[in-house]
Parts: structure tokens; sequence; C-alpha cells
């Protein structure tokens, strides 16, 4: 009982890592521009897809570079490549809406219809044959007590804490860090400043699509199957960790992100698998209805 306990706890630490990888993409958005981008679960999706083609290319089945040194150039470029996919969606379909002055509502629209763009742009244009993503890394299980463990799951924890530190301490403690919070206070006061609103958000959805990026190889590297619609379950549910966490607060998507993925598990562990969204979503949804903004949300006049 006892073992079995720790190890699905173990095991809720590697799914909860995806959750808050993705939760912290919508909250720096929402954060910064209070915009609720649906299109961040399928920005993860071409992050993965990315990285399946430029580890395909660079290792050639086996031919080509090893598996250590594809993972080393596949995770920078797969992040830089990802990014500017963020980034183009803000300029092309968020940027004009937001220079018009239209309502938030029709922002939070067009971000679902780019979501589904990317999608079905997929699916139209590489098919809805599922990819396979090659395997770069050679698994090793490691057996502490009564706990099995993989490099690859350990990898994924640590490398979700390591990214929470750096982006709390880059938020918090940098110039720029410290323009992105202005700018959540009062974005119209920025520019009277000298400070470019414009480049403070392309910073915002670098960070935001980077991390999508950094989520989508992992993911794929753990679960090496990618298919079109990848992202949508996932990136719903990641958003709804970061609503429970508290959307706008970079400890509230990361308690968030864990949170949802303990839930899921543990309800996995003790109930058929089927009902693994049914309750882990009622015990969310309780934990809102108790606390309106979240774990760490504080209570806002403004909405979308």
């Amino acid at each position: 009982m006892t073992e079995n306990l720790i190890q699905n706890i173990f095991n809720a630490l590697q799914w909860g890592s995806f959750y808050s990888l993705i939760a912290l993409g919508y909250t720096l958005v929402y954060g910064v521009l209070r915009l609720i981008n649906f299109a961040h679960g399928d920005i993860f999706m071409v992050g993965a897809y990315i990285a399946f083609f430029i580890s395909a290319f660079l290792f050639k089945g086996g031919e080509g570079l090893s598996g250590g040194a594809t993972l080393a150039l596949t995770i920078p470029l797969t992040m830089i490549l990802t990014s500017a996919c963020g980034v183009t969606l803000e300029r092309i379909a968020y940027r004009p809406l937001r220079r018009k002055g239209v309502n938030r509502l029709y922002v939070v629209i067009t971000a679902l219809m780019c979501g589904l763009i990317l999608e079905y742009g997929n699916l139209a244009f590489l098919g809805a044959s599922r990819k396979s993503f090659p395997e770069l890394m050679d698994k090793v299980v490691y057996q502490v007590g009564p706990v099995s463990m993989t490099n690859l799951k350990i990898i994924v924890i640590l490398t979700a804490v390591a990214v929470f530190l750096l982006l709390n301490a880059f938020v918090h403690r940098t110039k720029i860090g410290m323009a992105m919070r202005a700018v959540s206070y009062d974005r119209f006061a920025i520019p009277l400043m000298g400070i470019s609103l414009d480049a403070i958000i392309v910073v915002t959805f670098t960070l935001g699509s980077s991390l999508a990026g950094l989520a989508g190889i992992l993911y794929a590297l753990s679960y090496p199957v990618l298919d079109p619609f990848m992202g949508a379950m996932l990136g719903w549910k990641a958003f709804i960790a970061a609503v429970v966490g508290g959307i706008g607060d970079i400890r509230g998507a990361f308690v968030g992100g864990f949170l949802l993925g303990f839930i899921e598990i543990l309800v996995v562990a003790a109930f058929p698998s089927t009902f693994r969204d049914l309750i882990a979503f009622s015990i969310l949804m309780t934990l809102l209805v108790i606390r309106p903004t979240g774990l760490f949300g504080l209570a806002q006049s403004t909405k979308i």
C-alpha cells in the first residue's frame, strides 16, 4: 500500500511537470496582457512536431548524430522555433486587434481559432498518421526502495522545477521582468515611461512559447507518439491548472500543474481510469467555488 502510494506520487510529479510547464505559458500571457491564449496548447503540439522533425533530421534513425548530441541541438532549436511560432501568432492575430482596442472577448475567440488553425493545418499538411518520436535516450531504471524511477522521469521533474525557479527569478529580479509586471498593472502608463509595450509583449510570448516547446520535447521523449490534436486536451487541462493555481501568478501555475497531476494519478490509483477526469475536475471545481481566484490569485475588477 505504502509502496504504491510513493510510486504514484513520483508518477504524479512527472505528469504534473508537463502541466506546470504549459500552465506557466498561459499564466505569463494572462499576467501581462489579461489574455487567455487558448492557442497555447496547440503551440505545445507545434513544439513537439518541431522537435520531431529536427531530431529525425539529425539522428537519421541512428546513422546521423548520436542521441545525446541530437537532443542537445534539438532542445534549443525547438525552443527558438516554437517561440517564433508564438510570436508570429501574436504579431499577425493578436496585435492588430489590440491596437484597434477591440473587446478582449474577440481576442479570446481569435486565440481559439488560432489553435484550430494550428491543429487542422497540421492535419492538412502532415496527414492524420501519427509520428513516432525517435528514441534519443537510453532509459535507465533506478530502484530506490520500493520505488522505480527512470532517468527520463527524473529529468522531466528537475527540468520543471529548474524552469520555475529561473522564470521566477527572471520576472522578479530583472528589469525586463519588472517591466512585464508593470505592464500587468497598467499597460497604458508603460509607454509614457519610455518602455516599448510591444517589445515586452514579444518577450512574454517568446518565454511562454519556448516553455511550451520545451514541454513538447519532454512529452515526446516520454510518450513518443505525436498527433495533431495532442495539445488540445493537455492544453485545456494546463489552463485549468493555471486557473486553479491563480492565473497570472507564476507560483500558482506551477503548483496548480502539480496539483492536477497528483489528483489525476491518485484517482486512477484508487478508481477505474474512466473516473479520472470526472473526479479530478469535480475536486478542482470545488476548490474554485471555495476560492474563485485560485490558490495564489488576487481578486481583480477586470475580466475577459
